[in-house]
């Protein structure tokens, strides 16, 4: 299957000039929709769920909740987070991407544990906030961390979960007489976000760009291919 990168020459003929630019659109859009997503399927969080505990007269609650990227995280922790609160402090987890906080704690006393349970749990795109009421008593060290650390790890346990794929974005050039047999297999893979494009530079010939769960893309291509005999070009970013 062609990559979208191998597309990107310069040509003299106007048609393909046009096709050329309207991949490069596509191909933009598909890189900023993804970018923080590599292609594989996980396990997350379905709904936002909260845990709460006291430990010597400082309240401790927990809120986790689905993040699909990392831009999303600043919005969630906007969300849940507690102005009145002595401390809020979070970790997440994107894919291989890792980010934590004290928040005004001692350093590696709330956000590393936090992101510990995180790892322990398996669960992926998620992010936890762990709101602190102090209640007077100081903890210590140890004592913040099994403090964060197990409040964090009860809330995830509690976590209604799902199996996620993730989708990977495509596009096929296909004559308009092909179109019915594309759309029946393209039902059939149950992709997502289909949209046509006419202005390919071809007469004819449009394109259509979708996207689908990652392990079906070469099954959907060899699909189509076989269906409408003939040897349609497929994109892929």
């Amino acid at each position: 299957m062609p990559v979208i990168t191998s597309l990107l020459q310069p040509s003299c003929c106007n048609s393909n000039k046009l096709l050329h630019h309207r991949l490069i659109c596509w191909c933009n859009k598909a890189m900023s929709s993804s970018s923080n997503n590599q292609p594989g399927a996980f396990t997350t969080i379905r709904e936002t769920v909260t845990f709460k505990q006291e430990i010597k007269k400082s309240k401790f609650i927990a809120i986790a909740g689905h993040i699909p990227d990392q831009q999303y995280a600043n919005s969630f922790l906007s969300q849940v987070k507690d102005p009145k609160a002595t401390h809020n402090c979070w970790a997440y987890k994107v894919g291989d991407q890792y980010r934590s906080t004290d928040d005004g704690e001692p350093s590696g006393t709330a956000g590393k544990p936090i992101q510990a349970a995180i790892e322990a749990s398996g669960l992926d795109r998620v992010m936890v906030v762990v709101i602190r009421h102090f209640g007077g008593i100081e903890l210590g060290t140890g004592g913040l961390v099994r403090a964060y650390g197990r409040t964090a790890a009860e809330c995830l346990k509690n976590a209604p979960t799902c199996f996620v794929k993730s989708k990977v974005p495509m596009a096929v050039e296909v004559p308009f007489e092909l179109l019915g047999i594309l759309y029946h297999q393209l039902q059939s893979f149950k992709v997502e976000d289909i949209k046509q494009d006419y202005e390919t530079g071809k007469e004819g010939t449009t394109m259509v760009t979708f996207k689908v769960d990652f392990d079906q893309a070469k099954s959907l291509e060899d699909a189509v291919k076989d269906n409408c005999s003939r040897d349609l070009v497929f994109y892929k970013k």
